[in-house]
């Protein structure tokens, strides 16, 4: 499962937004919490794998920087089981819980899913979800849309890059009046559909 978080016109994160563009709230929040990371192997590249890394050793330290909720899903990031694929990242690598996978993501991913126990999903690695989706080894693509259009301070812009793609909904939720999650079956398309 690819799942992403996201503005309404599709970037990851902007400059000088807070995490969650501010707009979490508690349903969000506890949905989240409610998650069972263990029932999950989590996919991520390097730049996510640094990224979440740093931002759960800063809410361990600093925990008064963070919300109570923001706090406790950014530290128990280290508990979860990980794949992190990367060809610069060297062994041991800092955080608990994590495979080093230096190979073509591709293909390995491709053999988790044939020889793996558990499903699938990413944490942010706009790359890595796009060479998955190129290569048909997504299941699901779950997004959660957050209410803001950051068109000036927007940044990674989510699809660019991607093929077309026809999305059959199998689940939508509102989080706290404003929060869309959508999930949907991605089906690869050659061009346009045709009436």
């Amino acid at each position: 499962m690819v799942d992403f978080i996201t503005t309404l016109d599709g970037y990851a994160s902007g400059e000088g937004w807070p995490g969650f563009w501010g707009l979490e709230g508690p349903e969000y929040l506890e949905w989240l919490a409610g998650q069972d990371d263990d029932e999950y192997i989590t996919l991520m590249g390097a730049n996510t794998y640094r990224l979440m890394l740093n931002l759960g050793e800063d809410a361990e330290a600093s925990p008064d920087a963070y919300s109570a909720d923001e706090a406790a899903s950014l530290t128990g990031l280290a508990a979860m089981p990980k794949v992190v694929f990367s060809s610069t990242l060297q062994p041991p690598l800092a955080w608990p819980n994590t495979q080093l996978v230096s190979r073509d993501a591709v293909e390995a991913v491709a053999e988790m899913k044939r020889t793996g126990e558990k499903p699938l999903r990413t944490l942010g690695s706009l790359t890595l979800c796009r060479s998955l989706m190129e290569a048909g080894l997504v299941d699901r693509f779950r997004v959660v849309m957050f209410p803001v259009i950051t068109g000036r301070t927007g940044e990674e812009r989510i699809y660019d890059g991607y093929s077309d793609f026809l999305l059959d909904m199998v689940e939508s939720r509102t989080f706290d009046g404003r929060l869309q999650l959508v999930e949907y079956i991605p089906t690869r398309l050659d061009g346009p559909l045709k009436r």
